[in-house]
């Protein structure tokens, strides 16, 4: 099970961080990524961060201003965001996969969201 928060309202410019805790043994055999949706639109990847947290991809979206990272010990997914801006707002999900990249279907399970809304 995965339960992401953090999400908020917040400036254009500002920062967020997300979280997505996870229960269960099996945490560290899966790589974690996060994924958004805006309204009216499509699902759309984010990052990625391997099992072992040693590789991250990033959308070109968000690459430079992003940052995934986790913590194993804690089974805790991490999503520093920086420099937001308003077509940022989106329901973040995170998603626990068995493959590593950006297609849904490498996903096995997936948290309930947390909405971010950034306003200009």
């Amino acid at each position: 099970q995965l339960q992401a928060s953090g999400g908020g309202l917040v400036q254009a410019g500002g920062s967020l961080k997300l979280s997505c805790a996870a229960s269960g043994r099996t945490y560290g055999a899966y790589h974690m990524g996060w994924f958004r949706q805006a309204p009216g639109k499509e699902r759309e990847f984010v990052a990625i961060v391997s099992r072992s947290g040693a590789r991250t991809y990033y959308a070109d979206s968000v690459k430079g201003r992003f940052t995934i990272s986790r913590d194993n010990a804690k089974n805790t997914l991490y999503l520093q965001m920086d420099s937001l801006k308003p077509d940022d707002t989106a329901v973040y999900y995170c998603a626990a996969g068995s493959g590593y990249g950006s297609s849904h279907s490498n996903y096995d399970y997936w948290g309930q969201g947390t909405l971010v809304t950034v306003s200009s």
